[in-house]
């Protein structure tokens, strides 16, 4: 109930009009049935819009931290996950990824709409990055098609780190549906794995025209903390 509240009377009115969404193939989304929406992660922002515009309900899966904050801050960051249909996921220990497949494969079994970024996080320079396989193994073993989404400028209109937003007009586009069936049984190859999460890949970096990169997000974000700690340890002896 909360979710509808949120997006058809508390806040998705307001948001329709500050931001006034421009989307393209929004007819590429099915009316009813199970489909797994793959979008790049530009911005926080992202887990806004693109439900926003969709008429359906879209589920996401977060870490459980998230619901889990104390004081004002904590109950802001609660109320925002479950006002948008997140869903908790214990993400420590071995079984963390297997917890978040499980869970949306429990929403795609009930013929709804599961939301995931392929990339685990948040592009660190707007760039498209390499797909982890979890959205492919998804697909597979659900067989529920492929719809790729993309945020086209959501990191102008929030960049990472900035808490208020830009008021600018925020674009998506949606891709036609990707089937592969012709995969079916093979969820467990990671090889068939790797190709699917490559053409699903491939297709959002068709769609949005961003530069691809052939690593993980993660991973460019870890060296980029490595190469700035030295440089705000130095800060603090100079200091």
């Amino acid at each position: 109930m909360l979710y509808w509240l949120m997006k058809y009377i508390i806040l998705g009115p307001w948001l329709r009009l500050i931001f006034r969404p421009q989307v393209e193939g929004r007819e590429h989304v099915p009316d009813s049935g199970a489909a797994i929406l793959a979008s790049n992660h530009l911005s926080f922002s992202d887990s806004i819009f693109m439900p926003l515009i969709v008429k359906r309900k879209v589920t996401f899966v977060a870490k459980a931290e998230y619901f889990t904050g104390r004081g004002l801050k904590g109950w802001l960051t609660r109320q925002f996950f479950v006002g948008t249909g997140t869903i908790p996921v214990d993400r420590s220990g071995g079984r963390a990824a297997q917890a978040a497949l499980d869970t949306q494969l429990e929403v795609l079994r009930a013929g709804n709409l599961a939301g995931i970024y392929p990339e685990g996080t948040r592009s660190p320079d707007g760039r498209l990055y390499r797909g982890k396989t979890g959205v492919a193994r998804l697909a597979l073993v659900s067989g529920a098609p492929v719809i790729p989404v993309v945020m086209l400028n959501a990191d102008e209109i929030q960049p990472p780190g900035k808490l208020i937003p830009k008021i600018k007009r925020v674009r998506i586009r949606f891709g036609a549906p990707l089937d592969f069936s012709r995969y079916a049984g093979l969820a467990a190859d990671r090889f068939v794995e790797r190709a699917v999460t490559d053409e699903i890949m491939y297709e959002l970096m068709e769609l949005s025209g961003r530069e691809y990169v052939d690593m993980y997000a993660q991973k460019v974000k870890n060296q980029q903390a490595e190469e700035q700690a030295p440089a705000v340890s130095a800060g603090r002896l100079a200091a």
